[in-house]
């Protein structure tokens, strides 16, 4: 036999799933308490009983409805059959025992109101960005954050090949797939916002003016090429707003006066569509980087280097990569790859379910971060979010109690601490080199 390992195929994001739920966490529960108390959902009552006039009084209420679903990603439960019978055995969350059926609960996730999920969801950011947000910042950093209200990670990403749990659906050849626009703070990783769409088809603008309506005055936003267009980066100027990202190849440009002239990188102002009928208004700044034997190119708006360094510039578009993991973290570890319905209204319901206990889990995070000493971007989520299992099984000992204490304690055991791998301090040694060189 060969000692290769075989090849991977098919879609990474989709995992062998679990076939029994996690047991539940009291501590991790207490979280969600917190964020979901009963004045969650008060607003939502005279919605309900505008309903109530046209359907029967409902067993699956929205309380119940949220409990089954933060369960659904929270506790890893494979589908909507086990949740009945968690359900039918121990409850979930603040839900008691109680007897449901499969269709039951179905049905509801495909008819209720997704414009209720919604404002409950946006509650839930508004209470966890009112929290402090230094705790998850770099003390190199602060004096930068304390420049701007805001530095937000915008990317989108495409749900393909979705797993469908039902019966009815799994005989379909295709399977439903759709766009989500995620948008997360940089330094915290905590989620901002989120939209989503059916039509896969569509790129990343036509979130454009939700994005920069919803970014506060000062605020500076993070976006790859996807977003790469004149008008936008003029709206940015002219509402006093800021973005850092790439320049397009084969964009014209002229160079209206040079900031800085290194041997490994350039920081320039530039107008940019010298060639074009509508050029880009407003000037911008151009930082311009030798990595090895490639030069990068990144844009912004922010034209005073006293407020922004070049090398920052550099770094803050290196930290989009955030925004990515934060993908990959739902769809991989919290299982937003596989859908419990066939419905896009189900789906834009999980979507918001699984970016709740993303936030819950991230926070866990910067909790073990603190208490480790550690920058956040070293604390590996996932290997946090497995240790709750040992976690919860030390609780039933009698050995633990709370879980940053423990999590803390057998660190290296559960390996939550990233190692820094050569090619990164590779990477490290070569960026300082680069910009410690007189200009």
């Amino acid at each position: 036999m060969s000692g290769k390992r075989p090849a991977r195929t098919g879609n990474p994001d989709l995992r062998q799933q679990k076939h029994v739920p996690a047991p539940p966490i009291e501590e991790i529960e207490k979280k969600i308490f917190s964020l979901l108390s009963p004045a969650s959902f008060k607003p939502m009552r005279l919605y309900e009983n505008e309903l109530k006039q046209r359907f029967r009084d409902r067993i699956l209420t929205l309380p119940m409805m949220m409990a089954i679903v933060l369960s659904l990603v929270y506790r890893q439960i494979p589908g909507l059959r086990e949740v009945q019978r968690v359900l039918s055995q121990e409850g979930l969350l603040w839900v008691e025992r109680i007897e449901v059926s499969v269709q039951a609960v179905s049905k509801r996730l495909r008819t209720l109101p997704i414009e209720l999920f919604a404002q409950v969801f946006e509650q839930i950011i508004a209470r966890i960005n009112h929290q402090p947000n230094n705790q998850a910042i770099p003390e190199n950093w602060q004096a930068v954050c304390r420049k701007f209200p805001a530095i937000w990670i915008a990317d989108g990403s495409t749900l393909e090949a979705l797993r469908r749990k039902l019966k009815a659906l799994q005989e379909q050849e295709k399977t439903l797939a759709v766009k989500i626009m995620m948008v997360v703070e940089a330094f915290s990783h905590r989620p901002v916002t989120t939209w989503y769409t059916k039509n896969t088809k569509v790129n990343d603008k036509t979130w454009c003016n939700q994005l920069l309506e919803c970014l506060p005055t000062g605020g500076l936003l993070i976006f790859d090429l996807g977003f790469f267009k004149f008008p936008w980066f003029d709206a940015f100027t002219e509402s006093e707003k800021f973005f850092v990202t790439r320049l397009r190849e084969k964009t014209a440009y002229k160079v209206v006066r040079c900031l800085t002239c290194a041997p490994f990188y350039r920081d320039e102002v530039i107008a940019m569509g010298e060639y074009r009928s509508n050029p880009c208004l407003h000037q911008v700044r151009l930082v311009s980087v030798l990595w090895g034997s490639t030069w990068y190119y990144y844009l912004t708006n922010v034209l005073d280097p006293q407020i922004l360094s070049a090398q920052q510039v550099c770094e803050l578009y290196r930290r989009r990569w955030r925004g990515i993991d934060a993908f990959l973290l739902t769809k991989r570890l919290l299982g937003l790859a596989y859908i419990w319905v066939g419905d896009s209204s189900g789906v834009q319901i999980q979507i918001f379910a699984t970016w709740i206990f993303y936030a819950v889990l991230n926070q866990l995070c910067i909790d073990v971060a603190i208490a480790l000493n550690q920058p956040l971007d070293r604390i590996s989520t996932e290997m946090v979010f497995r240790a709750l299992y040992h976690f919860s099984q030390a609780v039933l000992r009698g050995d633990a109690s709370d879980a940053v204490p423990y999590l803390v304690e057998h660190q290296k055991l559960f390996g939550l601490v990233k190692a820094r791998r050569k090619r990164h301090r590779e990477i490290d040694a070569y960026t300082q080199q680069i910009w410690a060189l007189p200009s």
